[in-house]
């Protein structure tokens, strides 16, 4: 008997259709018009490795000023992540939003310019599908399910896991490059519909 493995799907067309001044409202909550803002959305636990993105962010920064991220999730790890951000000094820099329904979720990666997914173990990059289906460039640890998820240099770039020298690289590239995001997004739209339920 054959096996029939079936990725994970998402369906771009069950995504909400943003209202504009909605969206808008809800950025300026987080940043600046001019300001870069990453996000980090998931389960704060160890192997989703959002420990490694904290220890970029001083440095991305420094070379990207204006630069905010925003934490959204909860788990196990999510007070030792805010004491790390403590220590790091980037309180000043962003926001840990929390547990939060699908409904902003969606949102959010409509008002991020970037999306990193640093897991350390991935069997599955549903974040990274999210983010690519919602318009937003996207970063992911070259790990597990993300590396089918996302083909480097194409539908978004890829970074070695465990290394936040390299995750901060990369995410510099993207914040001091508009027409590479730009460029990512429009790939990625096209990457997706292998990943179109109704083709699944």
């Amino acid at each position: 008997s054959r096996i029939t493995v079936i990725p994970n799907g998402i369906d771009p067309g069950d995504l909400p259709r943003p209202d504009p001044a909605e969206m808008a409202r809800l950025r300026a909550e987080f940043a600046a018009p001019e300001e870069r803002l990453v996000l980090l959305i998931g389960r704060l636990v160890y192997e989703k490795g959002f420990q490694l993105a904290l220890e970029a962010m001083p440095r991305l920064i420094e070379s990207v000023p204006g630069t905010r991220f925003l934490v959204a999730g909860s788990g196990t790890h999510e007070a030792e992540l805010r004491r790390q951000a403590e220590d790091l000094g980037l309180m000043e820099h962003g926001t840990f939003l929390g547990w939060i329904g699908d409904d902003v979720l969606h949102s959010l990666y409509r008002i991020a310019d970037l999306t990193v997914v640093p897991s350390i173990y991935e069997p599955f990059g549903l974040v990274a599908l999210e983010a690519m289906a919602s318009g937003c460039p996207c970063i992911v640890a070259d790990t597990g399910g993300l590396r089918e998820v996302v083909p480097h240099e194409e539908a978004g770039l890829r970074f070695p896991t465990r290394d936040p020298e390299a995750l901060a690289e990369v995410a510099i590239r993207v914040l001091s490059d508009d027409e590479l995001g730009r460029r990512l997004v429009a790939e990625a739209y096209e990457h997706l519909r292998r990943f179109d339920w109704a083709d699944v």
